[in-house]
């Protein structure tokens, strides 16, 4: 009996030791059927590492990857994903520091500002003593705080359930939730300046070495379902086109100087055969917006001042447009591979006007002509970052305002998609306006003079008559006007 005990004692030891070798995991809340593991065991096959520093690589070693001491690399899956539910253990050595990426680009850089990190770390070893918000383990680095407490000590396993879906993150560490958050509430403009990354949508699983040894096993995903319907808008955001129609579109009316100078009756007007250009030249057809190549810039109804944008578009060879922020130009779009087009290729995404700041995008990633093309757009305060085909091509940039180059850009102002003579096609146009900011640079305090808000009367007058003339409708069924006059109210 007494040896039967010893050996059943040594087994246990053994097992203890070699850690890795199990494939329990003691904090799952899905059954372990519904995944799919990441890691055989064995090799790192499904995986690539980027090095960025250190002498060694990632490791199998007892049934774990094992971040070296000595390695500062990524090890990212060769597989994307979007949303989902990911399960992983992890052991950490003293002053041990790691990170899980999550919908990470696959290139080297800092993944919690070109992706999102799940931050592991020793959160107890003195030198972590004075960490920054967002810093402790199981935060989404530096944008969402993790609740602490749930860490076991230092050499003891851990267990991460990370889900992602859509723009809500939450993290489980040991059985406790201790993120639970959208990132769409995340409104302080020094982490949308540093993070453009979390706006992504998709990407690949990492883990993100910082030169200590830090253990994984048991990662395993399950794929969450991720469906987009044409032209409905993703949770907190709101569609600008409806599929069906115009409404909420107008016609161009000169630029932001010009209508600033316009009366209020001046502008009604001019706005009447704006809209009538308008209609003549963009419809809505088959849940698109369709330009003929006619005509001026088609603009939404009202302002906005800080948003993010969705907007997919297609242009033929030579195409050229953009999307006008604040009413001034742009975000370009254009198709730069035809012969004669341009020398050197430049892709879209860049803030083509800038002077003094980037105007170029910083990547190529444009689909071929005739494929849809998808940007996202962040504007807060006077700054942009884009991405293209869900690449960051300008990160972080000032936009500068083309109408007034002495002034900063506008703090508010119409959204416009531009044309330059070409048939062009925009579809799933979304906005997500974010709410009034903590801090904006001096020169943005005041409006400049072109787009001064609109001052309280002192006495109201009557508007102007105004008298259209309607036509018959024409052939597509539109109608058309003339003899638009005005008539100044007696006193």
């Amino acid at each position: 009996m007494q040896r039967l005990k010893l050996a059943v004692l040594s087994a246990l030891l053994a097992g203890s030791i070699a850690g890795c070798a199990t494939s329990k995991c003691s904090k799952c809340s899905i059954p372990a059927g519904d995944f799919t593991s990441l890691f055989d065991g064995q090799t790192l096959n499904g995986w690539t590492e980027i090095k960025k520093g250190g002498d060694t690589s990632y490791y199998v070693e007892n049934g774990c990857i094992v971040a070296p001491a000595n390695g500062a690399s990524d090890l990212y899956t060769d597989k994307e994903y979007s949303d989902f539910v990911l399960q992983l253990d992890f052991k950490l050595t003293p002053g041990a520091n790691n990170g899980v990426g999550i919908r990470a680009p696959f290139e080297k850089g800092q993944m919690a500002y070109l992706g999102n990190e799940i931050q592991i770390l020793d959160d107890p070893a003195p030198e972590y003593a004075h960490l920054k918000k967002g810093q402790n383990c199981g935060s989404l680095y530096r944008v969402i705080e993790a609740r602490r407490g749930a860490l076991n000590k230092t050499g003891e396993w851990n267990s991460y359930e990370i889900t992602a879906r859509g723009r809500h993150i939450k993290v489980v560490l040991n059985g406790k939730t201790v993120v639970d958050g959208s990132i769409n509430h995340v409104d302080d403009p020094e982490i949308l300046s540093r993070h453009p990354g979390m706006l992504r949508s998709t990407g690949r699983i990492a883990l993100l070495g910082h030169d200590s040894r830090v253990d994984f096993r048991n990662i395993r995903i399950k794929e969450l379902p991720h469906v987009e319907t044409e032209n409905t808008p993703p949770h907190g955001f709101t569609a600008l086109f409806d599929g069906q129609s115009l409404n909420g579109w107008k016609g161009l009316v000169s630029d932001p100087p010009h209508r600033a100078k316009m009366s209020p009756q001046e502008l009604a007007v001019a706005q009447i055969g704006a809209d009538l250009d308008m209609r003549a030249h963009w419809k809505a057809e088959d849940g698109m917006i369709v330009f003929d190549g006619k005509g001026k810039n088609l603009c939404t109804s009202r302002d906005y001042t800080n948003f993010e944008m969705l907007v997919d578009w297609k242009i033929p060879a030579k195409g050229d447009s953009g999307i006008y922020l604040r009413g001034s130009p742009q975000v370009q779009i254009w198709e730069p591979n035809s012969p004669g087009q341009f020398k050197p290729a430049d892709g879209s995404g860049g803030l083509y006007n800038n002077e003094k700041h980037p105007r170029h995008p910083s990547k190529f990633a444009d689909h071929p002509v005739g494929e849809w093309n998808r940007f996202r757009i962040l504007m807060f305060n006077d700054k942009v970052h884009v991405f293209l085909n869900d690449v960051l091509v300008v990160d972080n940039v000032t936009m500068e305002n083309y109408w007034e180059r002495s002034q900063a850009i506008y703090p508010f102002g119409q959204i416009e998609l531009q044309n330059h003579g070409g048939p062009l096609w925009f579809k799933n146009v979304y906005i997500r306006e974010l709410p009034k900011l903590h801090a904006a640079p001096k020169e943005m305090a005041l409006a400049p003079a072109a787009v001064k808000p609109p001052k309280a009367p002192k006495a109201p007058k009557p508007p102007k008559a105004i008298r259209i003339d309607e036509t018959p409708k024409d052939e597509d069924n539109a109608p058309y006007y003339k003899n638009i006059f005005t008539r100044e109210p007696s006193e």
